[in-house]
């Protein structure tokens, strides 16, 4: 075995705590693209708006990432191991839960605490593997396996999505019970139990979380609600929206022990990381949710025709452990996003031209491209927001993350939802196809911002890590490798 092999070899103990943490990543990225599927069947037997329906996503994706740094801060101080079973058991509730619902605030609560539980157990989960894993290839080998299962979750849940809402609806709802169920015992068998974490002075920031949490909402609300209601009332809810955040900020500044300690973003490369992050998510997820209404809204495709259609987004569940490694190692993490990032702005604007009567030739090379575009952003993005972090700080880092990733997904349907209501006259397909064409812009022109930001990140030379409590910025930079 040469060197290389060796250094990134997993035992078998190894595979088995990999293997559950990509179960349950998997599992959130099959629930998420089940219901993306099922939505119009939703609208039809609940009777939703187009803004309501909106809701039913942004629900979980609100609960999601706007509780992902108590959640990111309560695995680092109550133990990774115990926030990601407990977590995980409320996710297996909640989410069959939803399969009942009768009412749309029904289906709306039951994914936002669903988006909670998801909220706390994923960074438990990420913060498992970069302690788990030592930094470097092995690491790497790990993080990159696991973006791969969340791109494989995903596309796979596109199929089962339109299989199981062709029988009903709920059933999106009920059939997540059982994988995590399944998820939940191994976890029980495979995670390593550790001691239970030091917290001496320490405790988690309520306030912070509270503060934040309703920064996210009121921005996204303005947001949606833009068409729907007066100026003065959008820019009242905005305005809301960013004093919460700037009491966030003022809160963690006089905290003793903050929710999120503000010197880790001394680090360009980290903020860099989140802020392409947080637009990479906006246009995937608000450009997937323009398509599924495309299909079936406007041609009549069925769930399950428009999950085959979707599903070649999902090689990137093959490129990501297979592609993406190599292309890391000879160019560098910040070279593969930036790469990952103008692929996915081409494919959005592959898809402008949209045209009532389009075959799936057409879409395809948009579609293939924005699967290749995700094996190499997320993956890398990943590593470098979590690289240099110490131990005690890793579920801060992969909350940071997993927080941007959610609210850009939240504000990208927010937007295209907004642009396409406004833009859409009435419900004649030329003027339904209007709608989704204006709408078209808001993933490219997000992608594009986002491969802009990232390009600061190509310059030669060692680059930033993040910093770690006490350790000076310029230290922390020369210790890390130029590929970075």
């Amino acid at each position: 075995m040469s060197p290389q092999k060796a250094a990134t070899a997993l035992g078998a103990r190894d595979w088995g705590v990999l293997l559950v943490l990509c179960g349950a990543i998997f599992l959130e990225g099959i629930d998420v693209a089940m219901l993306n599927v099922a939505l119009p069947s939703i609208r039809a037997d609940l009777g939703l708006s187009t803004g309501s329906l909106q809701w039913v996503m942004s629900a979980y994706v609100l609960g999601y990432g706007g509780f992902m740094l108590v959640g990111g801060r309560a695995a680092d101080l109550f133990g990774r191991r115990r926030m990601f079973v407990f977590w995980l058991s409320v996710f297996l509730l909640f989410s069959g839960l939803g399969g009942f619902a009768t009412e749309a605030w029904m289906l709306v609560v039951a994914r936002f605490v669903t988006g909670v539980a998801a909220a706390f157990m994923t960074p438990a989960g990420l913060s498992v593997i970069t302690t788990s894993f030592e930094e470097g290839p092995q690491r790497n080998k790990a993080l990159l396996f696991y973006s791969g299962t969340a791109a494989g979750g995903f596309s796979i849940g596109l199929v089962v999505g339109g299989l199981l809402t062709s029988v009903g609806w709920r059933w999106v709802f009920f059939a997540p019970v059982v994988l995590s169920a399944l998820i939940l015992f191994a976890a029980l068998a495979f995670l390593p139990k550790t001691s239970r974490p030091d917290r001496t002075g320490q405790s988690v920031d309520l306030v912070g979380g509270v503060t934040i949490t309703a920064a996210v909402v009121l921005l996204v609300l303005g947001v949606e609600r833009a068409t729907h209601a007066g100026l003065a009332w959008t820019l009242g809810t905005l305005g809301a929206g960013l004093a919460f955040l700037a009491a966030f900020i003022a809160t963690e500044r006089r905290s003793a022990s903050p929710l999120v300690r503000l010197g880790i973003f001394r680090s360009g490369a980290l903020v860099r990381a989140n802020l392409a992050g947080l637009l990479f998510a906006a246009g995937f997820f608000g450009f997937q949710f323009l398509v599924v209404l495309y299909l079936q809204e406007l041609r009549g495709w069925t769930t399950l025709q428009t999950s085959f259609a979707m599903i070649v987004i999902g090689v990137d569940a093959i490129l990501s452990p297979v592609l993406t490694p190599k292309l890391v190692n000879r160019f560098g993490n910040a070279r593969v996003i930036f790469g990952g990032l103008l692929l996915a702005s081409l494919s959005y604007a592959l898809f402008l031209p949209l045209g009532a009567d389009w075959t799936y030739l057409a879409m395809f090379p948009s579609l293939i491209t924005l699967g290749i575009a995700f094996s190499l952003a997320y993956g890398p993005l990943t590593i470098v927001a979590t690289e240099g972090v110490k131990e005690e700080e890793q579920g801060l880092a992969g909350a940071l993350l997993y927080t941007s990733f959610q609210f850009g997904a939240a504000l990208g349907l927010s937007t295209v939802t907004a642009v396409n209501v406004s833009a859409t006259a009435s419900t004649s397909p030329g003027a339904l196809l209007d709608g989704y064409r204006a709408a078209l812009w808001v993933p490219l022109a997000a992608a594009l911002l986002a491969a802009l930001i990232s390009a600061f990140g190509l310059r030669t030379g060692p680059t930033a890590t993040v910093v770690a409590s006490g350790e000076p910025a310029d230290r922390a930079a020369d210790e890390l490798p130029a590929s970075h």
